[in-house]
């Protein structure tokens, strides 16, 4: 009689737990999960820099893109480096105009993390970004990365000009 308690309550412990395991356990339903690629979108608005577009040192770069996810948007990165060795990011059909390819001296060099507020599906990211007066000119790579809550990445890179 002690062993069918005994068991009847080892049966009913591992009911409950599996149950209370199977309800904390995630979903193998992709539906629950964000799969998909956030945007970087151009249309619709007044985006900035686009391909080819020129800029003086010393001025500043007004940065607009709207960006989207269908979860949730989570942070994005710009970077602006020197393509004086007409290195290639492939993310354009355009091909801008470039000079010969130079040594560098005094190139520009931009990297900085942005966040965007918590539960964003839809941001338009607005930042101005000031061109140094002591920089090499030339051909630049303008880099945006845009990365989604869930960890998925979108990358739009366009070619710039700096000059004098």
């Amino acid at each position: 009689m002690k062993n069918l308690k005994y068991t009847s309550f080892l049966i009913t412990l591992v009911s409950i737990l599996t149950l209370g395991f199977t309800a904390c356990s995630s979903s193998d339903d992709n539906e629950s999960k964000d799969m998909t690629y956030p945007e970087i979108k151009t249309e619709g608005i007044t985006a900035n820099p686009i391909d080819c577009q020129v800029y003086k040192r010393g001025e500043v770069i007004p940065v607009c893109f709207l960006f989207t996810d269908d979860t949730e948007l989570g942070a994005y990165n710009i970077e602006i480096h020197h393509n004086f060795d007409h290195h290639t990011h492939s993310t354009s059909a355009v091909e801008c105009p470039m000079e010969a390819p130079k040594q560098v001296s005094k190139p520009w060099i931009f990297n900085q993390d942005y966040t965007i507020p918590a539960g964003q599906r839809n941001f338009t990211s607005r930042v101005d970004i000031p061109i140094p007066n002591d920089i090499d000119t030339g051909d630049y790579h303008f880099m945006v990365r845009l990365t989604d809550r869930a960890g998925w990445q979108q990358l739009h890179a366009v070619a710039i000009k700096i000059t004098e």
